[in-house]
């Protein structure tokens, strides 16, 4: 990939979704003049997704500050650790472990949210996955759990088209954790029903993260991307 003069913003889409979710925060990013890439999550388990990721933002010359909302959290966390080229890293309302952790593990301490009873698994192995079923959240469910203050209409379209998680990949645990070593942003979501807002904050803490909560769901950057591509902006300003 060219170099730009400008540090490449890379936006990781987490479960349950697809990159077409951050075109709010690409269209702002992008009229402020920094490159944008979005690529896709593969979302079949930690390691082979970080490692898709990885292959991404290696090959683009100069600077990178890596995006990820949700479970695409997890994988910047485990790529930004074998990248010489990500300066920053960006969490909104995502998951940041330590190795051994898994998506799972690190949530475990809280109360559970209300994800944990909207989730429905297939009924036949993930493809492409160590084992077990795919996950999706279920339709009743769907907006309160993932898209809260979106409306219903783009709600019905976002549940249509989810991409499912492999169900293996929220319990395959982290071997390495860029954050150590790479100044990082998070974003929490208040009113978060998928990742508990108190485990978003033991992981911002835990990380000394510069960090700023937003009156929001777990998908808050769908509904409010100027206040999602103004904090990606403050990484950027430091990079």
């Amino acid at each position: 990939m060219p170099e730009s003069a400008q540090p490449t913003v890379v936006l990781v889409h987490g479960a349950f979704a697809d990159a077409s979710g951050f075109r709010g925060i690409i269209g702002k990013l992008r009229a402020s003049g920094y490159p944008v890439v979005a690529p896709a999550n593969p979302l079949r388990g930690l390691a082979g997704d970080a490692a898709a990721v990885g292959a991404v933002v290696g090959a683009i010359d100069g600077p990178v500050v890596l995006v990820g909302h949700s479970y695409g959290g997890a994988v910047i966390t485990q790529a930004s650790a074998a990248l010489g080229n990500v300066v920053s890293l960006v969490y909104l309302a995502a998951f940041s472990l330590d190795a051994g952790e898994s998506c799972a593990s690190v949530q475990a301490p809280f109360p559970p949210s209300m994800l944990a009873t909207t989730v429905v698994p297939t009924s036949y192995a993930a493809p492409g996955a160590a084992g077990g079923p795919d996950l999706y959240i279920g339709e009743d469910g769907f907006r309160e759990t993932f898209c809260a203050d979106s409306d219903a209409e783009l709600a019905q379209v976002m549940y249509a088209t989810q991409r499912p998680l492999a169900a293996a990949a929220l319990g395959e645990s982290a071997t390495a954790a860029g954050w150590k070593a790479i100044p990082s942003w998070y974003q929490l979501a208040r009113h978060d029903n998928a990742i508990p807002p108190l485990a978003q904050e033991f992981m911002a803490k835990r990380m000394n993260s510069v960090t700023e909560e937003v009156d929001g769901s777990h998908t808050a950057f769908i509904a409010q991307p100027e206040r999602a591509a103004a904090f990606i902006r403050k990484a950027l300003a430091k990079s």
